[in-house]
């Protein structure tokens, strides 16, 4: 599985595209990402930002993992990452690919892979039915896009992304 792709023609959303579709308490995660990024001296949100603070504000997504050791597995590269694991990411733009790097296609703080998993997530809430997205959605985004660094740090936890992704995409919500 890999992140969807925005078709050439289709304009980039904006940050308030992206931030309209929240529920309050995915706004709390999003607001979460932002000051770990602001922290970590990271320009931008990026897909680790969004898995740290989805994990640690969502009951749910915590209960999508196997059980309280894998989550403070995960937990745990995550916080490593301030302190030298992420160290190799500040600077650098997340791409994982799935669309061009390019500024004015950008939505400012976020990384290009952060964007599309929040594009990502507000999709899988409107199959659903629904407008606004849940930390389930994200987390499914999160895991389907196997380029980007939540699933980095995810695999290192000992957590199979693809599984986890299949998971939550047979009715995880």
């Amino acid at each position: 599985m890999h992140s969807p792709t925005r078709p050439d023609d289709q304009p980039a959303p904006s940050r308030a595209d992206i931030e309209a579709g929240l529920t309050v308490e995915l706004a709390t995660v999003v607001a979460g990402a932002r000051r770990r990024a602001l922290r970590d001296g990271d320009h931008q949100i990026d897909t680790a930002h969004l898995l740290h603070s989805v994990i640690e504000t969502d009951p749910a997504v915590r209960a999508a993992f196997d059980g309280g050791p894998q989550v403070a597995k995960v937990l745990g590269y995550l916080v490593q990452r301030s302190i030298g694991y992420g160290l190799r990411w500040q600077g650098s733009v997340e791409d994982s690919g799935a669309v061009p790097v390019v500024a004015e296609s950008g939505v400012a703080g976020w990384s290009p892979a952060a964007v599309v998993a929040m594009e990502g997530a507000l999709e899988r809430a409107g199959t659903r039915g629904d407008r606004q997205v849940s930390g389930l959605d994200l987390l499914a985004a999160l895991a389907s896009d196997r380029d980007c660094r939540a699933v980095e740090v995810l695999g290192r936890a000992g957590v199979d992304a693809e599984v986890l992704a299949g998971r939550l995409g047979k009715g995880g919500t």
